[in-house]
């Protein structure tokens, strides 16, 4: 574990306590989506994403990548500016330990992550995140799950059948107007 890793393991480890447990609320233009995270098998994952979500990391970014039958991803820093071309290639500048073990079932939320090629280590992308839209067997393996949609999984549904580009950005944006920690 290298340095920067084991002091973001260490600030999220103490500012995430009294956090744990509680639900992530998404509030989109289409809807709310509510997530349980998997504290127990992503703790490091899991509590980056409350951290993110309790500074205002994730207000006004979009759901950048729609794939109707497969995921819907936000979470891209990039996502705020217009330039399009661009999403899908931020993050907040650090990545996270790959914590793989969960199953990619309907409703999983998983972290994005380059290739294997250049990250062999299948370490995950400090903030992207997907919806799984169906059950992704042939992901198993190879990325970090860290939560499951426990209520809106129809907004997810809705979003995944709006109209994209060739890259399957969103015509229309699909904004997180804000996410928060459940109370």
């Amino acid at each position: 574990m290298n340095k920067v890793t084991l002091a973001l393991a260490i600030s999220l480890s103490i500012a995430g306590c009294s956090m744990k447990g509680h639900n992530v609320i998404l509030e989109t233009n289409y809807g709310t989506i509510e997530i349980k995270l998997f504290d127990d098998a992503a703790p490091v994952t899991s509590e980056n994403f409350r951290r993110l979500v309790s500074e205002g990391f994730y207000d006004s970014l979009q759901f950048h990548r729609i794939v109707p039958g497969f995921v819907i991803q936000g979470g891209d820093p990039n996502s705020k500016t217009p330039n399009r071309m661009t999403y899908g290639q931020g993050g907040p500048g650090y990545t996270l330990p790959a914590e793989i073990g969960e199953p990619h079932l309907r409703g999983s939320v998983g972290m994005a992550r380059e290739g294997d090629q250049v990250n062999p280590q299948r370490r995950s992308n400090g903030s992207q995140f997907y919806i799984c839209l169906s059950d992704l067997p042939q992901l198993d393996g190879k990325y970090t799950i860290f939560g499951t949609v426990v209520k809106g999984m129809d907004v997810a549904d809705s979003i995944s059948k709006l109209p994209r580009d060739a890259n399957n950005v969103p015509i229309d944006p699909v904004y997180i107007l804000k996410a928060y920690v459940e109370k």
